[in-house]
């Protein structure tokens, strides 16, 4: 048995998936955000909880906001600020007695795809979460990179490729710098160049209404995210990119999308499929269950 475990920032979510994938169990509580001591020990009783009532112990994977530091073995880059400089990991470690597998949320996510999602079967995968912010995981050969740095698939925080003049310096990010791809393909991004009112549902419905506004939001965010994921292609060269989140949701983009990519691809064709997550919302815990596949 598998068990995985979702860190949210808004609640902690448990499923135990049988070794075919079948999911046995799932359970939510809400998350002590800003308690460190709190987050483990609800965890730890999430766990102990779920294993009790179905009689076995299992792997345990977590997903999480941020990541580990290879070169501390503290979290770094959580929106849950109170995990920042926390030995998260080796806590949870100790507090359930074994050892415990722990990745980014976004990559979990990617795994989950790449492993019975909607890439699955794909030998290189990149999975895109486009909601509150624009997290991306890589998956090789069925295995999660991670890389020296513990940032392999962080796209979001490079510059938008191929700015127009109208988009210098872009807007100001959280990360310090102005500009970044989350700035202009995240949920509250794509609001914001509509003037902040409304979310991509909406926009696609005020535009096959014939608003002519609308429209023009929508036609620039498939231009610009074909252009961050083409310089994903250029490098990655991925068989399969993979959406999640809010944002994709507009059925379009995936009709869009890969035409526009071709105006920047490095290459005479595009055969890199843009496809939705088959697992929606699930697919962060699923991923940290299929932490411990390998």
């Amino acid at each position: 048995m598998r068990l995985g475990i979702d860190l949210g920032g808004t609640k902690i979510e448990i499923v135990a998936l049988d070794p075919a994938g079948e999911l046995l169990v799932r359970r939510r509580v809400p998350t002590p955000t800003h308690d460190y001591e709190a987050i483990v020990a609800a965890i730890a009783s999430l766990v102990r909880d779920v294993e009790s009532e179905l009689g076995q112990v299992g792997s345990v994977g977590i997903g999480t906001p941020g990541a580990i530091s290879p070169a501390t073995g503290l979290m770094k880059n959580a929106n849950t600020v109170v995990l920042n400089g926390r030995p998260l990991g080796r806590d949870l470690g100790e507090a359930l007695g074994r050892e415990i597998r722990l990745a980014n949320d976004a990559d979990c996510f990617a795994l989950s795809e790449a492993t019975d999602g909607a890439a699955a079967g794909a030998d290189t995968v990149f999975g895109v979460i486009l909601g509150t912010g624009t997290g991306g995981g890589i998956v090789v050969g069925g295995r999660l990179l991670c890389g020296p740095n513990a940032i392999a698939g962080e796209w979001g925080h490079n510059p938008l490729p191929w700015p127009r003049d109208d988009e210098r310096p872009g807007p100001a990010c959280y990360c310090g710098k102005h500009g970044c791809i989350e700035t202009f393909l995240s949920g509250p991004g794509l609001r914001r160049d509509h003037g902040g009112d409304v979310d991509g549902r909406e926009l696609v419905r005020l535009a096959e209404a014939g608003d002519a506004r609308a429209e023009a939001t929508l036609v620039r965010y498939e231009d610009r995210l074909a252009r961050a994921l083409a310089t994903i292609v250029n490098v990655l060269d991925p068989a399969c990119i993979v959406l999640g989140g809010g944002v994709s949701n507009i059925d379009r983009v995936y009709a869009s999308v890969p035409l526009r990519m071709g105006e920047y691809v490095f290459s005479d064709r595009v055969d890199t499929r843009l496809v939705r997550a088959r697992h929606g919302d699930s697919s962060g815990v699923r991923g940290a269950a299929w932490l411990w596949s390998g």
